[in-house]
């Protein structure tokens, strides 16, 4: 099947004069509660550590946070683009809440059985599987076309920036008031998000003309758009391999860190805030400085970096070194993230787009337990430095591979097409791209 390579329209209902407004109190609403649950993610994964003890029951946490989001996200878009997609935000944002709070009264009257904890985190997860590609879908509702680089520039940015405050304040009340606590806070930011969104202008995409489906029939036709859509299809198959290629530093840099560098906390705490540091940059430099810049140039670019510092890592055994790398990788994600969610939103109908970005969710949420299961007893039998050099030449070799594909050839030239802005001559970026 032959891609046209146009930019499908988002909605044209977007208000140009009230399009800042509606951004600012959709961001707002969604930082507050990102942030209770990133706070609530760190405080139950240390509160199962500390009692338990147990790798399993960490991994078993692990499933239960991630593996339903994926499993549910599919159905999640499906919902996204069938129902009022402020409306689903909102209650997947309460049922969230409401099995937090739960699960806080239970552990008030005494009842704090594992699996009890597992449950609620699954159904937090669950919740998570339906708000995400709804958030996703909407944001080209109330954006600009030539805008939706720099917003999700600034919504990756903000997530950087709360997987750095999220662990400190999560650490700070943990230690001081309880992991019940904890919940509580999550409630209470979750009430506030709900709010924001509630006051949000989301126009209504135009669905006339188009007869009612099953969700069976919505699950193929988004299985057979991706499938047909060589673009999209190009595009999730290189995410999904280098999310998995590059998913390794996440999981098996702090267990090089206490085998060769010692078990101090300190060290651990260093290199999650020398990879959040390092994609609050990257978010902001995205949307200050590189929104205009071509989508695919920083996505082969950063694909690169990733392969190169990777490698670096495994090669290492300066600590600060490690650190300095660990930071860059940090700051090289957004490069990657924010233009790859760009180019979908941009190719993708707009009546799509929930069942095309419940794909994505599913790809970042089953990333971490497929993670752990495979790099984890790997690094048991073969050194971190040997895994982090073989991950990071395969991704330079995937990466190589794919953009001389037909399908990479089309996808630049698409990029190239829905690129705002005439591209720079000399940016080093254009230069990355294979001529199509």
């Amino acid at each position: 099947m032959t891609d046209p390579i146009t930019t499908p329209p988002t909605d044209s209902a977007v208000e140009p004069r009230t399009w800042k407004r509606n951004v600012a109190l959709f961001l707002s609403g969604q930082t507050i509660s990102l942030f209770g649950s990133m706070v609530v993610q760190y405080a139950v994964m240390w509160y199962v550590t500390l009692r338990t003890r147990s790798g399993l029951a960490v991994a078993l946490y692990a499933i239960a946070a991630f593996a339903p989001q994926g499993i549910v996200s599919l159905f999640g878009g499906v919902l996204a683009d069938r129902m009022n997609r402020k409306l689903l935000a909102i209650v997947a944002d309460i049922a969230i809440a409401t099995a937090t709070l739960v699960l806080a009264l239970l552990m008030i009257s005494g009842i704090d059985d594992l699996w009890i904890i597992l449950v609620a985190v699954g159904v937090r997860s669950v919740g998570a599987g339906v708000q995400t590609p709804t958030v996703q879908a909407m944001i080209p509702q109330i954006v600009p076309p030539d805008q939706l680089m720099r917003v999700n520039g600034i919504f990756q940015s903000i997530g950087s920036a709360m997987a750095l405050i999220a662990p400190a304040v999560a650490a700070a009340v943990f230690a001081t008031f309880g992991i019940v606590r904890v919940f509580f806070l999550d409630v209470i930011t979750a009430i506030i998000g709900v709010g924001f969104l509630a006051i949000v202008a989301v126009p209504d995409i135009d669905r006339s003309g188009v007869e009612p489906t099953s969700y069976r029939q919505d699950l193929v036709e988004g299985m057979r758009y991706i499938a047909t859509h060589r673009i999209v299809r190009w595009l999730l198959v290189v995410f999904a391999i280098i999310f998995l290629l590059t998913v390794a530093p996440s999981f098996v840099t702090p267990l090089l860190i206490v085998r060769d560098f010692g078990p101090e906390e300190w060290k651990l705490a260093a290199l999650e805030i020398a990879f959040s540091v390092g994609m609050v940059l990257g978010g902001i430099v995205v949307a200050g400085w590189l929104a205009k810049r071509s989508r695919m140039g920083l996505i082969m670019f950063s694909t690169y970096v990733f392969g190169a510092l990777t490698v670096g890592m495994g090669l290492t055994g300066n600590l600060w070194v490690f650190y300095g790398l660990m930071f860059l990788l940090g700051l090289s994600v957004p490069l990657f993230s924010t233009p790859f969610m760009t180019l979908i939103q941009e190719t993708v109908e707009p009546a799509k787009h929930g069942r095309v970005f419940s794909y994505v969710s599913i790809v970042m949420a089953l990333a971490t337990p497929v993670g752990m299961s495979v790099f984890g007893p790997l690094a048991d039998t073969v050194s971190v430095q040997s895994l982090l050099i073989v991950g990071g030449l395969a991704t330079i070799g995937f990466m190589t591979v794919a953009v001389m594909m037909p399908s990479g050839r089309l996808a630049v030239a698409t990029a190239r097409e829905t690129s705002t802005g005439a591209p720079d001559p000399g940016d080093p970026l254009e230069a990355l791209e294979p001529s199509a």
